[in-house]
């Protein structure tokens, strides 16, 4: 029997368009192909989550428009549970502005939306009554206010809390120590540790700082490098092409991949639940 997984966070529909090269300030140019993607950190995990097996709540807040209604919808179909997700009808849904270019790089503007006004005491209806070992994810695109709540919430029930620090931000001593599995990248390490992380030595050193605030388990995605992870004095640089092997069968969204990476290298090393990875390819 799979733990139950409350995933706090937020939903945006990315919308993409590809271009030649990215405009100048100022400047109008005529873009290709079109696309529209459901996002949002929140929404990535909870999706990842819930087709690797995992019995997922999400708790988000949602605008009463197009966008809101088709992100619920696609929720429902990949057999989340929406009962926590709130529907806004001041604040408009998240969306993600996206151009890439011929070369991949891209620009993007976000409007958060009705993801910045996720209450408090919406993450504490939801947790209320969370049974025992079941595990919480939060991330850094809903305010301040609305993390803290979640991690004094999972501290006081005993939940396990799992931190992805972004959008990069400085983070209380309180937020911290509540945490029980940390997965930043180099800049976000950078940034919550002061140690600067460009090798599997700073690495160790940036999780140590961690482990002192009684973080068990340090996971440091560092792009081509690879994947630092420490946890009860076991400590290994995942390799790139490792990586690679684990995740070829799944989907080609990057942040996908790596929360699936993210998710079998939590279960291997903290034991904190025994779920079966399905054996099916993402659509």
């Amino acid at each position: 029997m799979s733990p139950l997984i409350f995933i706090v966070g937020s939903s945006n529909t990315d919308m993409v368009v590809r271009t030649k090269r990215i405009p100048q300030k100022g400047e109008t140019i005529l873009g290709g192909d079109f696309f529209m993607f459901p996002g949002g950190k929140g929404a990535n995990q909870a999706v990842a989550a819930a087709r690797l097996g995992g019995q997922v709540t999400f708790v988000a807040n949602l605008g009463n428009d197009l966008f809101g209604e088709n992100a619920l919808r696609q929720f429902e179909e990949e057999g989340i549970h929406t009962g926590f997700i709130s529907r806004d009808a001041v604040h408009p849904s998240g969306v993600a502005l996206i151009s890439v270019d011929e070369s991949g790089e891209n620009s993007i503007v976000v409007a958060s939306g009705a993801n910045n006004f996720l209450a408090p005491a919406q993450v504490e209806a939801s947790l209320e009554n969370a049974p025992p070992q079941s595990i919480v994810l939060i991330q850094l695109e809903t305010p301040i206010d609305t993390v803290a709540a979640t991690a004094r919430m999972a501290k006081h029930k005993n939940l396990q809390l799992i931190l992805n620090p972004a959008p990069a931000a400085k983070l209380s001593d309180e937020i911290l120590g509540s945490v029980s599995v940390i997965t930043p990248n180099e800049t976000e390490a950078a940034l919550l540790t002061g140690i600067s992380v460009t090798d599997e030595r700073s690495a160790a050193k940036a999780a140590d700082f961690f482990h002192q605030r009684k973080i068990s388990t340090v996971i440091i995605t560092m792009g081509s490098q690879g994947a630092y992870v420490s946890s009860e004095n076991l400590p290994v640089l995942y390799p790139y092409k490792k990586q690679m092997q684990l995740t070829q069968r799944l989907p080609e969204t990057a942040s996908m991949v790596l929360w699936q990476l993210l998710w079998l290298m939590v279960w291997k090393w903290t034991a904190l639940y025994n779920l079966r990875m399905l054996q099916r390819p993402f659509p």
